[in-house]
């Protein structure tokens, strides 16, 4: 059950991990290493702590990762030169061949009020990656009608299934399927969590018509690709900050369809965060999409049209009005 990801860990670690039973191997979400604490794996379902004997629900016999550890799980991150992870220390995450994410904590460096990079990198969350091909099956046709795709905001909680239901939204919209033509996709992948690209190639599959501006703040990424590459369908992962709002209308002023994500529980939760709420109050969006973990990540709310009156719910044959 070896898989890629494990390459940038300690054979110690790794070997606890090929131990582990498929039914829990399979469905790991993250593996939490932090130095001088347990060792902790996490499902959709729950977490353990990790030991030599297996999953432990107590920290008692958990594996405890020492500071040679980290050292180790950095140097091979980096393949021995932290210069090269200058970029990724200051953000705070590193993207892995087949688009696993790497979290990296440790103290901050700050210079002018601003972070320049991390230092004695002391913690690091493996997010596991995993396509869910067809996600977004059901829920595209309430995105598209008469020719025209909607412009649609995915609204959830972490670790709802919101980027994994972007993805594939992406894939379907570049690839056509069913009623639905190829069309020509821009991804501005600024957390390299949709595309997943290592060197700027994508890791995950987003169709054969999309391009990928890579590790890029969204608001210039998206006047960037607007400018360069002539989107008809512009992506975009988690917007808040009031540039990302400018920016969102500057791209459908230009003609351009949107697809963004942004984090809540709900739209009253949504409707309350300022650049969020100016979006919706004049009418931004055609379709937000309320995602949850009732059911398990991507468990569907409802999709909500543009005065967030509730459409019929998916799965009951009735197409998009």
């Amino acid at each position: 059950m070896s898989s890629p990801v494990w390459d940038v860990l300690p054979l110690s670690i790794r070997e606890m991990l090929e131990l582990l039973p498929r039914s829990v191997y399979t469905r790991l979400e993250e593996v939490r290493i932090r130095e001088g604490r347990p060792l902790e794996v996490i499902t959709p379902e729950r977490s353990w702590f990790l030991g030599r004997s297996g999953l432990e629900r107590g920290v008692e016999q958990a594996y405890i990762p020492s500071k040679e550890d980290c050292t180790k799980i950095l140097n091979l991150i980096s393949h021995h030169s932290l210069y090269a992870l200058e970029e990724e220390l200051r953000r705070g995450y590193v993207t892995i061949e087949g688009g696993h994410r790497i979290g990296l904590v440790g103290p901050a460096v700050v210079e002018g009020g601003r972070v320049r990079r991390l230092r004695s990198i002391s913690g690091f969350n493996l997010r596991i990656a995993r396509e869910v091909r067809g996600a977004a099956r059901e829920v595209m046709p309430y995105l598209f009608r008469d020719g025209r795709l909607f412009n649609t905001l995915i609204v959830s909680p972490p670790q709802c299934g919101k980027t994994t239901l972007l993805r594939d939204l992406v894939r379907i919209v570049s690839e056509g399927e069913g009623n639905i033509p190829s069309y020509k996709v821009g991804v501005v992948d600024e957390r390299s969590e949709i595309a997943g690209c290592v060197e700027g190639v994508p890791q995950h599959d987003v169709g054969p018509r999309t391009d990928v501006l890579d590790a890029c703040p969204k608001a210039e990424g998206m006047m960037m690709m607007i400018r360069s590459m002539s989107p008809e369908l512009l992506v975009v992962d988690e917007i808040g900050r009031q540039e990302d709002g400018d920016a969102v209308f500057e791209a459908m002023h230009a003609g351009v369809a949107l697809f963004t994500t942004a984090h809540g529980r709900s739209l009253e939760e949504v409707s309350r965060r300022p650049t969020l709420s100016r979006l919706l109050r004049e009418g931004a969006f055609d379709r937000v999409v309320l995602l949850s973990r009732k059911n398990g990540p991507g468990t569907l709310e409802g999709i909500f049209d543009q005065s967030l009156h509730r459409l019929q719910r998916l799965g009951k044959g009735v197409p998009a009005r």
